[in-house]
């Protein structure tokens, strides 16, 4: 399987910065368990020194109250970055009662930040932070018997990726029809950003079987029941691509784009999606 988006292997070195700053901080002893003074030293980090890529307020509290109003036990995130999002949604879970916050990052120098920050915000106890491919966590997570289901997935790593990471959702059976929500940000239809992943969430099942027969998949999924495979070989050892898995057309979602507007001036979106 190919991909589109370039991988830099090369920090800029703004992560590592960010914990310098705050840790440089005069009111340092603030931050200690406390979330949101965590988040604001982030986001000022972000507008006054160095540019991040996290989620922001605007957004946040779309989700925040989402979190409020579905009252999750647990919750996942694709792309943990240095912590922002597990900060504040894992915050966000446990005010409304939930149990554990899985934050996947793939690059280890992000994560050591995050999981710096989260144990900052005095949240290491719901936040988990778990390095390696989205793809190989979350087939972890199912081998390990540490979810049967998902119930707000949050996705915010590689683009491309959105698309294939839900079809190994769907083809692991984490998703409860009526109950789980799926949130997806930087969807930009003007920029093009998440309309093949868009596309599909949108697509009839006949629709989503010529999505499909476009794709080559190197194993027949027709006689495979993955969960079974992955809990029985493990993840290196289930002889399957995860990376490039096919999905489940069946699947039905009802998708809304709410739109932000950026500093560019473009518009940006979070696409929140529930399964039917």
């Amino acid at each position: 399987m190919t991909t589109s988006e370039p991988r830099p292997r090369v920090e800029t070195g703004r992560e590592p910065d960010l914990l310098t700053y705050i840790w440089n901080l005069p009111n340092f002893h603030e931050l200690q368990n406390n979330p949101q003074k965590v988040l604001d030293a982030i986001d000022k980090f972000n507008t006054e020194e160095k540019r991040l890529i996290n989620i922001g307020p605007r957004k946040g509290v779309l989700i925040d109250n989402l979190i409020a109003e579905k009252k999750p036990s647990v919750m996942i995130e694709l792309g943990g970055y240095v912590g922002y999002s597990a900060i504040r949604f894992g915050d966000a879970l446990k005010r409304a009662g939930g149990k554990k916050y899985y934050s996947f990052e793939i690059n280890p120098i992000n994560a050591s930040v995050a999981k710096l920050l989260i144990e900052l915000s005095g949240l290491q106890d719901v936040v988990s932070v778990i390095v390696a491919p989205s793809h190989e966590s979350l087939a972890n997570v199912v081998k390990d018997s540490l979810i049967e289901s998902i119930e707000i997935l949050f996705v915010d790593h590689w683009k491309d990726r959105y698309i294939y990471d839900l079809w190994l959702v769907e083809r692991l059976g984490l998703l409860k029809k009526g109950e789980s929500v799926i949130v997806a940000d930087n969807i930009s239809p003007e920029a093009e950003r998440g309309t093949e992943y868009v596309d599909w969430l949108n697509a009839s099942q006949s629709e989503k079987e010529g999505i499909l027969e476009k794709h080559s998949f190197g194993t027949d999924f027709a006689n495979v029941d993955l969960v079974e495979v992955i809990k029985e070989k493990g993840v290196r050892g289930s002889g399957v691509d995860l990376e490039n898995v096919p999905g489940i057309p069946s699947y039905v979602y009802e998708t809304k784009l709410h739109e932000f507007r950026n500093n560019s001036g473009r518009t940006d979106g979070v696409a929140i999606s529930n399964v039917l």
